[in-house]
């Protein structure tokens, strides 16, 4: 199905053309339309085209308002103080514009595709191997995956990438070890949890360390397996693969709790990129971008300085040969371009890096592989928080396991469902206390504008009031409720009603969706799709308040076209939550 022309489009397009009519020097110009408490929108491009023109802007307002074609769209345009438009709209394109968009059969409620989609390459979700997640890897895999969500879900080509720790010193450690204590992997059973996988690991890491810390032979040999390893030792490889499946079997199921979607060909590390390592470095060398100090090849900024005034400079490969973290991100960056044709790098990682990240692309725009075609973008994100506004530590200030934090949250979430349940099991109890429980991280997580830090705190997460995610599912399964209750009446739209002032603006939010779903996307900014959301339940509580659909009941027309804004509403919930990541359950 075609997408849908919002009202605001539709209004927009309306004014620019009575503008042009009424000041054809105006052509094209934007009468900076908004929503607005005084009407349903208000139009403020008026002052400044009058100062402009040198004209009186409410004598201009007034001239534009001649213009107008009321009736089909536009109910009423008022001019307002010093030349503002007040405009509204009229109910049957309310609804009519509800009904286009409840009719699109492909689910996407009249959501358009992107008219030119590029390739973007979205870096997110980046655990180690070997180790385990701890709650600072927690929002970059849900920042990252509702931003792929978003860009896909608007049409972009979206190619995910997920840039594990698997290469390093530490391995030679820990494939040395192995190799002398060839079973501490083996895994009794053949089928092995992400729990056992991780408590495996961590036990030989401990073993390991121990090792390399009281044995100077053993460190000896370890530091031996290093070099092994880079120059790509069949048995020290396989060694090493063995540690990466491993912790992936881990990774998996971490991610599969947090209710996402990460697949093995997506997964390329630090090590997919080895063989571009020397490449990168006399790429570099020969064009004059880096240069060789004390052995080492550096790339120096003339704004990036130490402490002491000295140059802080980038350092692709160490004195002993040895490459850095910006050799594999600038030969990550020439993979993307060139074989995976990306116009757009999006890398959702920490704020602490970001003069890691700024060197690193200014590097490569030196180097002509990023340029304006091909731009390169940090979505920074802030540190968790626990209550007490301090990095969120455990009591013994060891950093929060991620698995230990979700089932917390699920916990807490499952307690909340078994108060409320009327007619569920335990294992629908469980499989609800789950989806609110994620839910609930992640809302909080996205909620908060990304280069902000967010106090994490379980016990407001879950509450049934406020601006949370448990609010929403609540909001969306009380409509399913509704819709079985409503018996023979069903949702069908009635353009040719009144509505009442909740229903109107209940029908012109929903109605916004496209244009928010545009701005998320474009702005890689889900907190912008939380707001409307929480606004669009806040909305629909304030309008079932107010406008009895089932009892008392009112007449069947009416009844129809409220069951129909329920229903709109609902839909739009869910769909908005997907892009969140986050389930919304029927029955709660």
């Amino acid at each position: 199905m075609a997408s849908v022309t919002s009202l605001t489009a539709s209004v927009h397009q309306r004014l620019a053309s009575a503008l042009s009519a009424a000041l054809p020097e105006a052509a094209g110009a934007d009468p900076l339309l908004r929503r607005s408490d005084r009407a349903d929108y208000q139009a403020n491009g008026i002052l400044a085209l009058a100062k402009k023109a040198k004209a009186n802007p409410r004598e201009l307002a007034a001239q534009v308002v001649t213009q107008v074609t009321t009736g089909d769209v536009i109910k009423d345009v008022e001019v307002s103080g010093p030349g503002f438009l007040n405009v509204t709209v009229t109910d049957r394109a309310i609804t009519e514009n509800l009904a286009a968009r409840a009719a699109d059969t492909d689910g996407r409620l009249g959501v358009p595709h992107a008219e030119h989609p590029g390739t973007t390459v979205v870096d997110y979700a980046q655990p180690n191997v070997a180790k385990e997640m701890h709650v600072g890897h927690l929002r970059s895999a849900v920042i990252g995956d509702s931003v792929v969500q978003l860009l896909e879900f608007t049409g972009e080509n979206v190619v995910r990438r997920h840039h594990i720790g698997d290469w390093g010193t530490q391995f030679g450690m820990l494939i040395q070890y192995l190799d002398e204590h060839p079973h501490e992997l083996d895994h009794k059973d053949g089928e092995v949890s992400g729990e056992e996988a991780m408590s495996n690991l961590d036990r030989l890491y401990k073993a390991a360390r121990k090792k390399f810390d009281s044995d100077e032979e053993f460190k000896t040999r370890a530091r031996r397996r290093v070099v092994d390893l880079q120059a790509g030792d069949p048995h020290t490889l396989a060694m090493w693969q063995k540690f990466v499946d491993e912790s992936k079997i881990y990774f998996f199921s971490v991610f599969e709790k947090l209710d996402m979607e990460v697949r093995d060909p997506d997964i390329v590390g630090e090590s997919g990129y080895n063989d571009m390592l020397a490449e990168t470095c006399r790429l570099l060398e020969e064009s004059g971008v880096a240069v060789r100090s004390e052995g080492a090849l550096c790339v120096f900024f003339d704004d990036i300085k130490g402490p002491d005034g000295n140059p802080v400079p980038l350092i692709v490969q160490k004195s002993d040969g040895g490459y850095g973290y910006a050799a594999t991100d600038l030969s990550a960056i020439r993979d993307r371009v060139f074989n995976l044709k990306a116009n757009t790098l999006l890398y959702v990682v920490d704020a602490r890096q970001s003069l890691h990240f700024k060197m690193v692309f200014e590097t490569a725009r030196r180097a002509g592989w990023l340029n304006d075609d091909v731009k390169a973008h940090q979505l920074a994100f802030g540190t968790v928080l626990g209550k007490d506004g301090k990095p969120f530590k455990t009591r013994e200030g060891e950093t929060v396991r991620l698995v230990d934090l979700l089932d917390e949250a699920i916990d807490r979430a499952s307690a909340v469902v078994r108060e409320k349940a009327q007619d569920l099991s335990e294992e629908e109890i469980a499989e609800r206390g789950a989806q609110v429980g994620i839910g609930a991280v992640k809302y909080a997580d996205l909620s908060t504008s990304a280069n902000r830090d967010y106090k994490f705190d379980l016990d407001q997460m879950v509450s049934l009031n406020g601006d949370t995610s448990v609010y929403l599912q609540y909001a969306y399964a009380r409509i399913q409720s509704i819709l079985r209750k409503a018996g023979e009446v069903r949702p069908a739209a009635h353009p040719e009603l009144e509505l009442h002032e909740a229903e109107r603006a209940l029908g012109l939010h929903v109605d916004a969706f496209a244009e928010v779903v545009a701005e998320a996307a474009t702005e890689y900014a889900p907190h912008k799709m939380t707001a409307y959301l929480y606004q669009l339940a806040s909305l629909f509580t304030s309008f079932y308040d107010k406008c009895p659909v089932i009892k008392p009941q009112p007449p069947k027309d009416i009844a129809e076209n409220r069951l129909f804004l329920c229903d709109v509403t609902a839909r739009t919930l869910h769909q908005g939550m997907a892009l969140l990541g986050i389930r919304t359950p029927e029955r709660l």
